[in-house]
């Protein structure tokens, strides 16, 4: 038998990011801090901001990879 997968993403921190994806949909997604900054214009950038939105709120979502220069 094998054996029982873990996540990676805790389910809260998928509601998160389908929130944000919906508001992407919506055209009411906003970046920046405090929502001041442009329109969100892409589907990457609305799951972007659902898991940093998560991270903040101390959900379970791995860390974020850092750029290697």
């Amino acid at each position: 038998m094998a054996a029982k997968k873990k996540r990676k993403y805790s389910r809260s921190a998928g509601k998160d990011v389908k929130k944000e994806v919906h508001r992407y949909k919506r055209g009411t997604a906003k970046s920046g801090r405090g929502g001041k900054g442009g329109k969100v214009k892409s589907r990457k950038q609305a799951i972007a901001i659902g898991l940093s939105k998560a991270r903040k709120k101390g959900k379970k979502v791995p860390k974020k990879k850092s750029s290697k220069r």
